[in-house]
């Protein structure tokens, strides 16, 4: 799957400060909101806090990837994000969070959704890519080091 299409480099930043998950979720959806032609920022954050309530995304070392669902009319919008500081997302080798991938895709395309998932998920999985990612000096560099991952 080419990832590349889903996540713009306008929807990516290094080295955010936020101090909660929830604040992550809300900055996820002022960036997400944008490029979703039926979602507001809330509608987005709601949607990715109804999933978290369903258990964490936090996925282990480091990394976290909230999803959730959109009205239809929307393309599938990707938003990646590194922290500044780690922070608890409920992950579940309990540690805390620095890399954030978020996934929003319409309501109908839940096919579409799980295979992006599973290919982000192993795209992350690849140490060499997320040290790329920790590494990048500003927002061009870390979309660059994500789409230039072998997956």
């Amino acid at each position: 799957m080419d990832l590349s299409t889903l996540l713009h480099p306008d929807c990516t930043r290094r080295a955010v400060e936020v101090t909660s998950k929830k604040k992550a979720l809300e900055l996820l959806g002022q960036l997400a909101a944008p490029r979703l032609a039926n979602a507001s920022a809330f509608d987005v954050f709601e949607s990715l806090l109804s999933r978290e309530r369903l258990g964490s995304t936090g996925i282990g070392f480091g990394i976290a990837i909230p999803h959730g669902r959109v009205a239809d009319g929307s393309k599938p919008v990707a938003i990646l994000i590194t922290l500044a500081d780690a922070i608890d997302f409920d992950s579940i080798d309990n540690q805390p969070v620095d890399i954030i991938f978020a996934l929003l895709v319409p309501e109908s395309h839940h096919e579409q959704h799980l295979h992006t998932l599973q290919a982000v998920a192993q795209r992350l999985n690849d140490k060499q890519c997320t040290r790329a990612m920790r590494d990048a000096h500003d927002d061009m560099a870390l979309y660059q080091a994500f789409i230039r991952c072998n997956s």
